[in-house]
């Protein structure tokens, strides 16, 4: 008997949004690592789920009662290039649920075997993927980033064919929901406006229902979907994350970071970085993912024009409304968390030029990014401290010239300056997943069948704000800063 509660909106609209699929059983299922906090949070039983029963469902092996298992139909842009049909190729949803707090949760299989969207792919995913998105999706909880979730890891007990064989995993992923942008260009291409119209009225039910009640709830739809994914991102960059491949169709209308297949952080800080071995010409660049962000977010409002307006110039004119909110949406989430990062509580005039002039210095010394915010954190406190900052910068007299306007502006601050180094404690992470340690927890997990370095990271991680000096050599960057290090696509 099932022990989760399933509750499957998304199956309930018509028939061309999904494809039904039961997963393809595996081998020889074995449980790497079960969430029990999340298990809890979603109402579900964490021993169960642990158990015989459990461990065959988060396989694909057994089919929980309740469950409607489909591979969901979207489109999108690749690197720009427009693909009419994606979908689902290794995932499978199995179905939603309510948690503690009444949000409806997606619970998806990835790497559950091939859909009719596989596209000549095995549908399966090898172990180090399966792990790099376990961790890092559950890292950016942690640093308080919305995200997809991670509840559980599987071995397979079979092998995957990439470059070379691998150890197969299935990973249970939570998430909002799956609906992305490329979903919304799978029914515009189609010039299929009633299943965009359906589409969009279940994005409004379950995401945006504020938008329901509004003079024009498709309008204010859109306006929702640029006000989240303009917070979003500017919370990547204060972080130092690259997601790495931003096509539409990895862009979740809910909000949420979504598919973490060449996710990496920044270590030296340079907003030219590039992560993913594919991205040759840079477009999904550190620094480039807020304008990448307005670009996906227009080709979304352009396929909602049938439902803004009958009248298309009055339909573009709406779109363009609502687009506009981006820039200073995105602007005041990003310059107001680099002033708490700098232990500022309001932007005045001159903060985002003191904070850039401070990137621009970091940038040309090849400063570390996350340990340059977290050691200024005692600086803030004691000026002694700026020791340690000073030899993260190539030419430390660099950081001199900009610390003496940093103080200044720290003076005119009504908090004392203990309490504003508490609260740039609370903003900048002393852990972050550093790219090195997690090859390294890969290779440990793939090549030696040991996850001990994988929990141990993950644990860390799960504290991002402490500093926990047992487990301080997770906080150092590489050799040589990193630069040169390249990220797959695997999941």
């Amino acid at each position: 008997m099932s022990l989760i509660p399933f509750d499957n909106s998304y199956a309930r609209l018509p028939e061309r949004f999904y494809a039904l699929r039961a997963p393809t059983p595996v081998a020889a299922p074995r449980l790497i690592r079960l969430n029990r906090a999340l298990a809890e949070d979603l109402g579900l039983d964490p021993d169960w789920l642990a158990g015989p029963e459990g461990v065959a469902a988060l396989a694909g092996n057994r089919m929980p009662e309740g469950a409607t298992p489909l591979a969901a139909a979207y489109a999108g842009h690749q690197f720009g290039q427009f693909v009419p049909q994606l979908g689902d190729g290794r995932a499978i949803l199995l179905g939603e649920v309510l948690d503690r707090t009444g949000q409806r949760r997606d619970i998806q299989l990835k790497g559950s075997g091939p859909t009719p969207f596989s596209r000549r792919g095995d549908g399966r995913a090898a172990l180090g993927p399966v792990l790099r998105e376990y961790l890092v999706s559950e890292a950016m909880a942690a640093l308080g980033i919305p995200t997809t979730r991670a509840l559980a890891a599987v071995a397979t007990g079979e092998a995957v064919a990439r470059e070379t064989l691998l150890p197969g995993a299935v990973l249970t992923r939570v998430a909002a929901s799956h609906i992305r942008v490329g979903t919304f260009q799978f029914f515009s291409a189609r010039g299929d406006v009633e299943g965009l119209r359906a589409l969009a009225d279940h994005v409004i039910a379950r995401h945006y229902p504020e938008a329901a009640g509004a003079e024009k709830p498709y309008r204010a739809l859109l306006e929702g979907v640029v006000a989240r994914q303009a917070a979003l991102v500017a919370r990547w960059l204060l972080v130092g994350f690259v997601h790495g491949v931003m096509n539409t169709d990895n862009m979740s209308v809910a909000g949420e970071t979504i598919d973490y297949g060449p996710c990496a952080f920044l270590d030296v800080y340079d907003p030219r970085t590039v992560f993913s071995s594919i991205d040759r010409n840079g477009r999904y660049a550190y620094g480039e993912q807020p304008r990448i962000a307005l670009w996906n977010l227009t080709r979304l409002a352009e396929t909602l024009l049938p439902l803004l307006a009958a009248d298309e110039t009055e339909a573009v004119a709406e779109a363009e409304a609502a687009l506009t909110g981006y820039a200073p949406r995105f602007e005041a989430a990003y310059h107001g968390g680099l002033n708490a990062k700098l232990g500022l509580t309001d932007i005045r005039d001159g903060d985002p030029a003191l904070a850039g002039d401070l990137l621009k210095r970091m940038a040309e010394n090849q400063a570390d990014f996350t340990l340059t915010f977290r050691t200024l954190c005692a600086a803030a406190a004691q000026p002694e401290a700026d020791a340690a900052v000073r030899d993260l910068f190539v030419d430390p007299t660099a950081y001199d010239a900009w610390a003496s306007g940093w103080r200044e502006r720290l003076a005119r601050e009504a908090r004392d300056p203990a309490t504003t180094a508490a609260a740039m404690r609370r903003v900048n992470p002393a852990f972050i997943p550093r790219n090195h340690r997690v090859e390294a927890m890969i290779a440990a997990a793939v090549e030696h069948d040991d996850v001990a370095p994988f929990e141990e990271l993950l644990a860390v991680l799960s504290k991002p704000y402490d500093d926990q000096p047992a487990m301080a050599r997770y906080s150092e960057p590489p050799e040589g800063g990193g630069v040169g290090y390249r990220t797959f696509c695997g999941t």
